[in-house]
C-alpha cells in the first residue's frame, strides 16, 4: 500500500512544478548564500566590465568633435593611454566575473547535486520501486549540470549586457533624448516576443529533460541486460528502440533551436524599423539643426550596439528557462518526503524474539478487485500472517513464487510498514524503534546479490566497516570465501569489479553470505541465499548457517527444501496467505501441500 508520506511526496512534487521561473531561480539562489562574496565579487566584475564599455563609447563624441576636428589636442595625445589602461581593466574586471561566477556556480551545483544524491537514497523503498534508474541517473549528472551551465551563462549575460544596454540607453538620452525615445517605442514589441519565446523555452526544455533520462534508462538498461541481449538476438530491437529515443531526443532539441533561431531575427528587425525612422527624423530642419555630427555619430553607433547585447539577452532567454526546467526536475525530487522515521526508542541488541501478529500488507491501495458484493477492496501481498520465534529459532518460509515469502522480510526491514497487524521484535513493535537500530539487528542475504567496485575484503566488511582483518578473514572462511579468494592475485584485497564481475555466481553469492556473518546480528534473513551455489558449495555453506543460526533467530525463504529440513517451524504460503506450518517431518505427515512439493523436488 502506497504510504501516506509517498502520497504527500507525490503532492509537494506536483506544487514544485506549478512554480514560476522567478520562484525557482530564488530558490536556486538560497543555494548560493555560503558562497555570497563570490557572488558579490562577480556581480562586480561583470559591472565593472560593462561599465567600462559604456564609458569608452561615451568618449566617441568628443573623439568626433574635438579630437578629430582639431579643438582639443590633448585628447587625441591621451587617447593611446586610455585605450591601454580602459582594456586592462576590462580584462581584470572581466577575469573577476568569470571565475567568481564559476567558482559560486560549482560550489552550488556540487552542493545540490551531493543533496539530491542523499536524499534520493533517503527516500523510501516505494519511491524506488516507481522510478527509473535511469531518470535518477539523469538528473543527478545530466539535470545538475544543466543547472550549471545554463544559470551560469544567463547572469552572467543577464547582468553583464543588460547594465551594458541601461549605460547605453543612459548614453543616448544624454546626447538626445528625442531621438532615443524613438528607439524605446520598441520596448514593448520585444516585451511580448519575449514573454512568447519564454513560455516556449520553458514548454521545450522541460521535454528536453524528460527526453535525456529516457536516453539513460534505455542505455542503461540494454547494457545491464547485454549478455542477455547478444543470447536472444534482441540487438535489432535495441537499436530500433534506442533510435527511436534518440530521435526523439534529437527533435525536442530541433524545437528549441527553431524558437531560438526565430525570435532573435524578429527583435532585430524590429530594432531595424526603430533605426530606419531615426535616420529618417535627423533630416528634418529642428533635429538637423540642434544635433552635432558627434552626437548624431554617436547615436547611431549606440543603438546599433544595441543590438548585439539584445540577441544575447534574447538567446540567454533559452539558457535560462533550460536552466529552470533542470531546476523543476531536481526540485520534484527534493520535494519529495524522505523516509519517515517515526520511532523514538532506542534497541541495541535484541534478544531474538520475534512475532508477526495478524499482518495485512497491501503494495498499492489503488489496485483493487471487486469482492463477491461488488465493492472494492485492496489486493493484499499478507494476508493474516501469525507466527512466532523465539531467540534461537529458525523459521523456513516456501511456497510458490509471488507467495509473499520475500515481501514478509521487507516488512521486518521496514522497506514498507503494515497495512494491519503488527510486528513485534522483544514484544515492542518495530514502528517503535528507530529505523537505523532496528536494521542493525538484521543480516540479510537476498536471491539478488549486489557488490561494490571495491576490494573482497570491503565488500564483506560493508555492514560493520570496524571490523579487524582477523574478523573479515574468520567470516570469509566461515562462507568458504577464502578457498578462491587464496588464488586472487592480491587476495582480500583483490578489486572483484563492477558488481563483483570478476566472480562466478556462486562466489558472489558466498561474499554476501560472508557480509551477513560479519555483522553478528540477533536475526537473519537468508533470501534464496544459497540458490546459486553448486552442490559442493552448498554443502559447505548449509554447514556454516546451521552452527550459525543456533545462536540467532533465524528466517529462510527457500524453494530448494533440502536446505530448510533442520527448521524448527515450516510456513507453507500461497498468494499471501499461510497454508500450512510446522516442522519437516509434521507437515510430511500431513500429505498436503508441503508434501505435495517435496515430492515434486524429490521424486
Amino acid at each position: 500500500m502506497a504510504s501516506s508520506s509517498e502520497k504527500s511526496a507525490v503532492i509537494s512534487s506536483s506544487d514544485s512544478s506549478q512554480a514560476t521561473a522567478w520562484q525557482n531561480f530564488k530558490r536556486l539562489v538560497s543555494y548560493a548564500k555560503p558562497y555570497k562574496l563570490g557572488f558579490i565579487a562577480a556581480i562586480i566584475g561583470m559591472l565593472g566590465y560593462a561599465s567600462i564599455d559604456v564609458y569608452f563609447l561615451s568618449k566617441l563624441q568628443p573623439l568626433i568633435d574635438d579630437g578629430l576636428a582639431g579643438e582639443n589636442d590633448n585628447f587625441m595625445k591621451w587617447a593611446p593611454l586610455f585605450i591601454v589602461c580602459a582594456f586592462i581593466v576590462r580584462g581584470i574586471a572581466h577575469f573577476i566575473a568569470n571565475y567568481c561566477l564559476a567558482w559560486v556556480g560549482n560550489n552550488v551545483v556540487s552542493d545540490l547535486r551531493q543533496k539530491l544524491f542523499e536524499h534520493i537514497m533517503a527516500m523510501p523503498v516505494a519511491f524506488h520501486d516507481q522510478q527509473s534508474t535511469g531518470a535518477l541517473i539523469s538528473k543527478i549528472t545530466f539535470d545538475t549540470e544543466q543547472v550549471l551551465n545554463s544559470v551560469s551563462k544567463s547572469i552572467l549575460t543577464i547582468v553583464q549586457q543588460s547594465a551594458f544596454v541601461l549605460g547605453l540607453l543612459g548614453l543616448m538620452f544624454y546626447m538626445s533624448w528625442q531621438l532615443s525615445l524613438i528607439f524605446l517605442l520598441i520596448t514593448p514589441a520585444i516585451a511580448v516576443i519575449v514573454s512568447v519565446v519564454s513560455k516556449r523555452f520553458r514548454k521545450v526544455s522541460k521535454n528536453i529533460q524528460g527526453a535525456m533520462g529516457e536516453v539513460t534508462t534505455a542505455a542503461e538498461q540494454t547494457f545491464n541486460a547485454h549478455k542477455v541481449v547478444l543470447t536472444f538476438g534482441g540487438q535489432q530491437r535495441e537499436f530500433s528502440r534506442f533510435a527511436k529515443i534518440n530521435k526523439h531526443n534529437r527533435q525536442q532539441r530541433m524545437k528549441m533551436m527553431a524558437t531560438k533561431s526565430a525570435s532573435v531575427p524578429i527583435i532585430q528587425v524590429i530594432a531595424s524599423f526603430a533605426l530606419a525612422f531615426v535616420f529618417y527624423a535627423i533630416t528634418s530642419d529642428t533635429l538637423s539643426e540642434s544635433i552635432t555630427p558627434g552626437t548624431f555619430t554617436s547615436v547611431i553607433a549606440y543603438m546599433t550596439m544595441l543590438l548585439r547585447p539584445l540577441k544575447m539577452l534574447t538567446n540567454v532567454n533559452a539558457e535560462f528557462q533550460q536552466g529552470m526546467a533542470a531546476c523543476v526536475s531536481i526540485f520534484s525530487i527534493l520535494d519529495h518526503e524522505k523516509e519517515k522515521d517515526t520511532g523514538e526508542q532506542s534497541l541495541d541488541k535484541a534478544s531474538g524474539t520475534l512475532s508477526f501478529n495478524h499482518v495485512d500488507f497491501s503494495y498499492d491501495a489503488i489496485d483493487t478487485e471487486e469482492d463477491s458484493d461488488g465493492k472494492q477492496q485492496s489486493k493484499l501481498a499478507l494476508s493474516d500472517l501469525c507466527f512466532e520465534l523465539s531467540p534461537g529459532e529458525t523459521l523456513a518460509l516456501v511456497g510458490r513464487s509471488g507467495s509473499g515469502k520475500s515481501t514478509a522480510s521487507s516488512l521486518l526491514l521496514r522497506f514498507y510498514d503494515t497495512s494491519s497487524g503488527e510486528i513485534l521484535i522483544d514484544d515492542t513493535n518495530i514502528e517503535q524503534f528507530k529505523l537505523k537500530d532496528l536494521r542493525k539487528q538484521f543480516s540479510y542475504v537476498s536471491q539478488q546479490v549486489v557488490l561494490f567496485n571495491d576490494t573482497l575484503a570491503n565488500n564483506i566488511a560493508y555492514g560493520k566497516p570496524e571490523a579487524t582483518e582477523t574478523e573479515i578473514i574468520a567470516a570469509a572462511k566461515s562462507a568458504h570465501v577464502m578457498e578462491f579468494a587464496e588464488q586472487m592475485s592480491h587476495g582480500l584485497e583483490t578489486n572483484i569489479g563492477e558488481n563483483g564481475a570478476l566472480l562466478s555466481g556462486g562466489q558472489r553469492q558466498r561474499v554476501a553470505i560472508a557480509r551477513a556473518l560479519l555483522c553478528d546480528t540477533p536475526f537473519l534473513i537468508l533470501d534464496e541465499a544459497t540458490s546459486a551455489l553448486d552442490t559442493e558449495s552448498e554443502r559447505h555453506i548449509q554447514d556454516a548457517l546451521q552452527t550459525l543460526q543456533q545462536n540467532r533467530t533465524s528466517i529462510v525463504i527457500a524453494h530448494r527444501l533440502s536446505t530448510i529440513e533442520n527448521a524448527d517451524k515450516i510456513i507453507v504460503m500461497d498468494q499471501g496467505k499461510i497454508v500450512e506450518q510446522g516442522n519437516h517431518k509434521s507437515l510430511l505427515a500431513k500429505q498436503g501441500a508441503y508434501a505435495q512439493l517435496h515430492s515434486f523436488q524429490f521424486e
